[in-house]
């Protein structure tokens, strides 16, 4: 990942009405295997890894790194939100020198149908608008995941454009923080 730029990490935790999105903590190693490990949640992922992989390949602190939140729902973790830079080689950009803020999420099954990813990645979106004005935030999907696509809808992302890559048809579209009037 590359930096966010001017911004400072960790910033204070963003409480919402029912979730914190917050650095990560040794506490939540548990969720991060069990969200990469969760048939489920890898569907879209190119599938699910395998456990005793990631019993050794995860961090004893997981995810802690610049634009990554977890997202805590009374004290245990439900998901993760990043915010990161999207490399100049990837596909589909919208800026011209490419870096934009890409936004991705993960969320434990269980979290699902909630609203807790809308929540959460609203809060983020708004963190971010507010940490780095005007600027955008692009999203990439299959258009299989019906649950993403709605969710970008709900959030205001709209399409740029829609491609074929890793086997699967893929949704790109972007989010631009709302200005409002003088």
């Amino acid at each position: 990942m590359t930096e966010l730029g001017p911004v400072a990490w960790p910033p204070a935790p963003i409480r919402t009405e029912r979730l914190v999105l917050r650095e990560s903590e040794a506490r939540d190693r548990a969720a991060f295997i069990e969200l990469f490990a969760s048939p489920e949640v890898g569907t879209y992922l190119g599938g699910p890894r395998p456990r005793d992989e990631l019993e050794r390949a995860v961090p004893e602190v997981p995810g802690r790194r610049p634009g990554l939140f977890v997202v805590d729902l009374d004290g245990a973790t439900i998901g993760t939100i990043e915010l990161n830079r999207r490399d100049a080689e990837r596909r589909s950009h919208v800026r011209p020198d490419a870096g934009e803020a890409e936004l991705g999420y993960l969320f434990l099954p269980e979290a699902w149908g909630r609203g807790y990813a809308a929540e959460a990645c609203a809060a983020a979106l708004g963190w971010f608008a507010d940490a780095l004005p005007g600027e955008p935030v692009v999203l990439c999907t299959q258009t299989a995941n019906d649950r993403s696509m709605r969710l970008a809808a709900k959030l205001g992302f709209t399409e740029v454009q829609r491609y074929e890559a890793w086997g699967a048809e893929q949704w790109f579209g972007v989010w631009s923080p709302v200005t409002p009037p003088a």
